[in-house]
């Protein structure tokens, strides 16, 4: 027989950095042992930020499945800026090349319901388009 699910969380965590608090809390779990496990997976992304989806069961054990880096995060990144535009049409807070933008797709393609790199990179390019940043030809 299966577990029953109690709770599923969304959060985002940065990587190697999961400590006990009201987040964890609020999902139901033992947080001693799911900052040990996370912190131990996520250790080479120390410090970008991890988005984790746990699944809480009513015997407080958990399952968490790990995602990749957010396309916003990864583009502030590349583009070497703070924060996207607060006007998107009217002002370019920054730019990328074709080769950043391949770059991120492939790495956020697992996560993407797209089937090649090619549709990825046109997903990425929206949100950068949103956030005020152009792609160099």
């Amino acid at each position: 027989m299966s577990k029953k699910i109690a709770k599923v969380v969304k959060l985002e965590i940065p990587g190697g950095q999961a400590k006990p608090g009201p987040k964890l809390a609020s999902a139901g779990i033992l947080m001693p042992k799911f900052c040990t496990d996370f912190n131990a997976k996520t250790a080479d992304r120390n410090g970008d930020i991890v988005p984790v989806i746990i699944t809480a069961y009513e015997d407080k054990s958990f399952d968490f499945v790990i995602k990749t880096t957010p396309v916003a995060v990864l583009l502030l990144k590349e583009a070497g800026i703070s924060k996207g535009s607060a006007n998107a049409k009217t002002t370019k807070v920054g730019h990328i090349s074709k080769e950043q933008l391949r770059k991120i797709a492939e790495y956020k393609l697992p996560d993407l319901n797209c089937n090649d790199v090619e549709a990825a990179m046109k997903v990425v390019a929206g949100s950068a388009r949103n956030m005020g940043i152009t792609i160099d030809e």
